[in-house]
């Protein structure tokens, strides 16, 4: 593997055996709910072994400046708690992203946050960021919102419930995608010491229970893990030994069903301490798996998708993959991303209903140097990088998209085929 320019990686012949432990970055999802709620706690106590990665970089520098122009670049993430967070806090702030960020649509939340009484303008194109947002006490109450959409803005209104004079009783409405990130959520939250729960299965309670923060480790990310989960996979290899370190097998993140669903793809996983820090690790190893096609809904986990797709071809496996409805309003449209640059590699995916994603066998001429396209997403560039198991000299464009999540993702890989 090596570095061919600043804007390219190619990725060629990789080693007969990997026997490496990663120290994986700690986890963005929980990183951000917690700088979230001990903001809203008025807290100076700050969360140990937060992540590093860009999405929580301009989390943490909006949350420490406050300028009157927040720019949190491509950070979804940020958009939809920050929103939440200005709308019941004093001051007066626009906030704003990258090109991309401006078409990612936001007026679910806007729309609940005014049922609420929030002060929230549109700057630009209805429905879509820049927002400007007068932040004021809201009363709370009941409120319907669909349960079917990206649940960061669930979990972005669930955290000011607390903060909220009549609290807050949130009512999902359709079928629920990504439970496991509301879970997440409400464990946080109960942490913190705020008073949450699921009422019934598709209502939430939040009490108007200020929040009381205390010292908190955050683990590490199961969605980083997912790469290494795929690698092992694709290659097939049972001498191939990867320790991935920080990660708990207890965890309450939601892409930490990782480990069932590549169970079925012949990974094995067996939990430990590390001997010298005594902090929880996982063993990785490849079993042997005599499938020849897989079928799964990723309603509860869908940023594990692209993992899993890319597996598929690099195994060629036929699958079909439902629950996939909010892959189409990330860093890109991810489907769609995923037809065109798996076309490169000679396969052709159908994309069914808009939330189904194929593959039944069907080829088509591959391109004789593939350079995989990441569209500003980091997902992408790590997804596909472990095809060069299968596609030696593959081509990644823009890698420094990694960043995001995973700043140390290519550093990791390189040191995992030991090479300087």
């Amino acid at each position: 593997m090596k570095h061919s320019s600043m804007s390219h990686l190619t990725l060629t012949s990789l080693p007969s055996a990997l026997d490496v432990a990663i120290d994986l970055p700690s986890s963005k999802s929980i990183s951000n709910r917690a700088l979230i709620i001990c903001a809203l706690a008025g807290s100076d106590i700050r969360p140990d072994n937060i992540s590093d990665c860009d999405d929580t970089r301009v989390m943490l520098d909006a949350l420490q400046h406050m300028p009157e122009t927040i720019d949190i670049h491509a950070a979804g993430t940020a958009m939809r708690f920050l929103t939440a967070y200005l709308a019941v806090t004093p001051g007066t702030h626009v906030i704003t992203g990258s090109e991309r960020m401006q078409h990612r649509p936001i007026g679910v939340l806007v729309d609940a946050l005014r049922y609420l009484g929030a002060d929230i303008e549109y700057v630009g194109a209805e429905g879509y960021p820049p927002l400007r947002i007068t932040g004021r006490r809201l009363e709370g109450g009941v409120l319907s919102v669909p349960g079917n959409i990206s649940s960061q803005y669930i979990s972005a209104l669930m955290m000011i419930g607390p903060m909220l004079s009549q609290g807050l009783e949130l009512r999902l409405t359709d079928a629920i995608v990504s439970r496991p990130y509301i879970d997440l959520t409400i464990h946080l939250m109960r942490e913190m010491g705020a008073e949450a729960a699921w009422a019934s299965p598709d209502t939430l309670h939040i009490a108007a229970q200020p929040y009381r923060p205390q010292p908190y480790r955050i683990e590490n990310d199961w969605s980083a893990a997912s790469y290494w989960y795929e690698l092992v996979a694709i290659r097939r290899n049972p001498d191939d030994h990867v320790v991935l370190e920080g990660l708990m097998q207890d965890s309450r993140q939601g892409d930490s069903s990782v480990r069932y669903l590549y169970s079925v793809l012949g990974v094995r996983t067996t939990f430990g301490r590390n001997a010298t820090t005594g902090m929880p690790q996982a063993t990785l190893r490849y079993v042997g798996s005599p499938i020849e096609r897989i079928d799964y809904d990723f309603k509860g986990a869908p940023d594990l998708a692209q993992a899993v797709v890319a597996t598929c071809l690099g195994r060629q496996l036929h699958f079909r993959f439902s629950g996939l409805q909010t892959l189409k309003i990330k860093e890109t449209d991810r489907i769609e991303a995923l037809k065109a640059e798996a076309r490169r590699l000679g396969f052709v995916l159908t994309d069914i209903d808009g939330h189904t994603l194929e593959w039944d066998g069907s080829r088509c001429e591959s391109e004789s140097q593939p350079v995989i396209r990441t569209y500003d997403d980091h997902r992408m560039a790590m997804a596909f990088a472990p095809l060069a198991a299968s596609f030696p000299n593959l081509i990644i464009d823009h890698p420094e998209v990694v960043s995001k999540s995973y700043p140390t993702f290519w550093d990791d890989l390189l040191n995992a085929f030991n090479i300087d």
